[in-house]
């Protein structure tokens, strides 16, 4: 079988019976074109460990995120492949992945988190909403998909309705600044009879995604903030802030919306201070 079919019936698979997000596929659709442009570039077609290594040793000057991503991609592909008899061994835990415990993202100090906030010109629309995205990600610990899927409605005071991965739904508590935000924003710059989604572009249609993650980077930049940044550095950022002040992981994994609480320990990591903090209260002789 053409090795594009068996991709075709894999992606088929994970849209029909694994649940997975339209997002997800698309990253497992984008990780197997480049195996298959790959596969297809070699003299022997066969799959076998030695392709594998081969595959990877072309990719080693991506990130760690990134070969991470491409090797649970491979290895859910393989055990398909296995379970439909295309091959007889799943000889991918052989492969070694990359550690995890290197893919800890940029975390921002409370002092960069504020400037960046404080950045947008909020006397102008842009710079209003765009203050609130930030004061909302961070207030509340959202991926930027959930917050562009945001609506008017959602918002109530002190919590916010949102729907994660699989449309789940969950209830987030969101501060004070950020509904003060978010207030400013729709009583100032939004009209009556404005689309019901949140945060909107100036033709009044949805933001998505790509445009959030451009405006972090514009406001970084002249914040002064260096760092690797991105969307998902403030909702990092909010988690690990959480954690050095004292909250339980579990309660952190509700707020995320994780259903594995491994999930949640990979996103958050325990700063120094945590650590000396816990050591200091709990050990016999500090």
């Amino acid at each position: 079988m053409e090795i594009d079919t068996l991709v075709d019936e894999f992606v088929c698979v994970l849209n029909t019976e694994k649940g997975l997000s339209k997002n997800s596929v698309l990253a497992y659709q984008s990780d197997l074109v480049a195996f298959v442009t790959f596969f297809k570039n070699q003299k022997d077609k066969h799959f076998s460990e030695e392709l594998i290594f081969s595959f990877f040793q072309k990719k080693k000057d991506r990130s760690i995120s990134s070969q991470v991503r491409l090797m649970v991609t491979l290895k859910a592909f393989f055990r398909f492949l296995k379970r439909e008899k295309i091959i007889k061994d799943d000889f991918f835990h052989l492969v070694d992945s990359p550690k995890l415990w290197q893919l800890i993202p940029e975390v921002l100090t409370l002092d960069e988190i504020q400037r960046l906030i404080d950045t947008p010109d909020t006397s102008t629309c842009l710079g209003a909403r765009d203050r609130a995205i930030f004061e909302v990600i961070y207030g509340a610990g959202i991926r930027v998909s959930e917050c562009t899927n945001l609506k008017i409605v959602d918002i109530s005071d002190g919590f916010i309705k949102v729907f994660g991965k699989g449309q789940k739904e969950r209830l987030v508590p969101i501060g004070k600044k950020a509904i003060d935000a978010i207030d400013y924003y729709l009583t100032k710059f939004r009209q009556e009879g404005d689309t019901d989604y949140l945060f909107v572009s100036k033709s009044n249609k949805p933001l998505d995604r790509t445009t959030i993650f451009r405006r972090i980077k514009t406001y970084a930049k002249q914040a002064g903030i260096y760092k690797i940044i991105s969307p998902h550095t403030l909702r990092h950022s909010f988690a690990t802030h959480l954690l050095e002040h004292g909250a339980d992981l579990r309660l952190i994994q509700e707020f995320l919306g994780h259903v594995d609480i491994g999930t949640t320990d990979r996103y958050t990591h325990i700063s120094s201070k945590r650590m000396k903090s816990a050591f200091d209260q709990f050990h016999p002789r500090p």
